[in-house]
């Protein structure tokens, strides 16, 4: 049984249904006088509490994918294999990943078969989306994630076309699974490149939580989990290793939600020359240690200029502006970082470009988030340069994967532009 299956979830339901039967029937004989049936009626509460806290536990991973396997949920995670090598580029093709010792790997569908709304049937026509491991090959990690394709990315006339690219990350501890199911990554973006809103884009849904449980954020901990090389360096390269994507930065985007937002903004003011554009959904503009990331920055004389090297805001006061484009989004009534969100956009400077999203009221939650993805994405859809760059011919035919369709309109109305 997967930690995140219904089996597992009605097991454990029915566990701790017979734990509260069993209590209520042996209540009489443990209400009795003497030590041993007070120890009697302390163990058999505390049993039952804890199959009820289980069982709910359990249920609460399932529907938010907090941890995705038993190994993960104990700190037993997949580690790259030695000798990775990058593989070549695939021209077309329909059949998913699958060359051995490449950088993106299949991997289960277990958590992509809960999600609703998927494209199904022809790609070509609709679309696919796919379930891989991207291997890093700087770092050691293995993460998963969801591969959203265009159509276009079956197409024949788009056979040899690379094509633009969103990473989409998740909160903490989130899953690409919320990204999926809850953020709507994929079917929104599909309804945009229907509409005719968007470009065909390729959507990659991933966690920045490579070190779970610990909550690393977008920073190479030293001694500890590289994350920001992982999502600046091994991600892109695994990508362009296997899917036909663009390969200058004009053509790469990221995205999240909440600390997947500060995620955003930190990688691309801190590598321009990967990410041009950033959309970041009610996120932070500084890094800190807390509880769940425990020390982030080490210590010694290295330490403050790491921390200040995480603060967007000293950033923008103190470093030359990158030549990026960013969007942030946050609730004006609702959510606690209006006032930061504020000043960040007043702190930025030429040729640092922000728009922002600023709804009247929202929570720090899903809803709000969807609310804000439609106006997120087709802004992105605006800065993202199409590839002119193609796949040569001399490369050997293979299979292609997934896709998803996505074209390029006007500015939304509900995004203000600021300079």
């Amino acid at each position: 049984m997967g930690l995140t299956s219904e089996t597992t979830v009605y097991v454990m339901a029915a566990v701790a249904v017979v734990c509260v039967a069993l209590l209520v029937w042996l209540w009489p004989r443990l209400a009795k006088p003497g030590v041993r049936q007070v120890l009697g009626r302390l163990t058999a509460i505390g049993v039952t509490q804890v199959t009820i806290i289980a069982a709910f536990a359990c249920w609460l991973n399932s529907s938010y994918q907090f941890f995705g396997s038993w190994d993960e949920l104990f700190g037993n995670t997949d580690t790259a294999p030695v000798g990775v090598t990058q593989a070549a580029d695939h021209n077309g093709g329909a059949t998913g990943v699958s060359v051995k010792g490449a950088l993106v790997q299949p991997a289960s569908d277990e958590q992509l078969n809960r999600v609703s709304g998927l494209p199904t049937g022809n790609p070509a026509v609709n679309g696919k989306v796919e379930s891989v491991k991207v291997i890093g090959r700087r770092t050691g990690v293995v993460d998963p994630a969801f591969v959203y394709l265009p159509p276009q990315y079956f197409q024949k006339a788009y056979a040899r076309q690379r094509f633009p690219v969103v990473v989409a990350l998740s909160g903490y501890p989130g899953s690409i699974f919320n990204l999926a199911q809850y953020l709507r990554v994929s079917q929104t973006a599909g309804e945009l490149q229907k509409n005719g809103q968007m470009q065909p884009t390729i959507m990659v849904m991933i966690r920045p939580t490579i070190a779970p449980p610990r909550d690393t954020e977008c920073v190479n901990v030293p001694g500890g989990p590289q994350t920001e090389t992982f999502l600046a360096k091994d991600l892109p390269q695994a990508l362009k290793s296997v899917y036909r994507v663009g390969h200058d930065a004009s053509a790469w985007g990221v995205m999240g939600y909440s600390s997947g937002g500060s995620c955003a903004l930190q990688l691309t003011m801190r590598n321009p020359h990967v990410y041009t554009t950033a959309a970041a959904l009610s996120p932070d503009y500084r890094v800190k240690d807390d509880p769940t990331t425990g020390n982030l920055f080490g210590s010694g004389l290295g330490r403050v200029n790491r921390v200040n090297g995480h603060d967007l805001m000293w950033r923008l006061k103190h470093l030359p502006a990158p030549q990026v484009s960013v969007l942030v989004a946050e609730s004006k009534h609702g959510e606690r970082g209006y006032p930061q969100t504020l000043a960040f956009i007043k702190a930025v400077k030429a040729p640092m470009r922000v728009v922002s999203i600023l709804p009247e009221s929202g929570s720090h939650n899903f809803p709000t988030w969807v609310r804000e993805m439609p106006a997120a994405l087709k802004w992105m859809n605006q800065q993202l340069t199409f590839p002119q760059d193609v796949v040569p011919r001399h490369l050997p035919k293979k299979k292609a994967h997934s896709t998803v369709r996505a074209e390029g309109t006007e500015p939304t109305p509900t995004a203000r532009t600021h300079k």
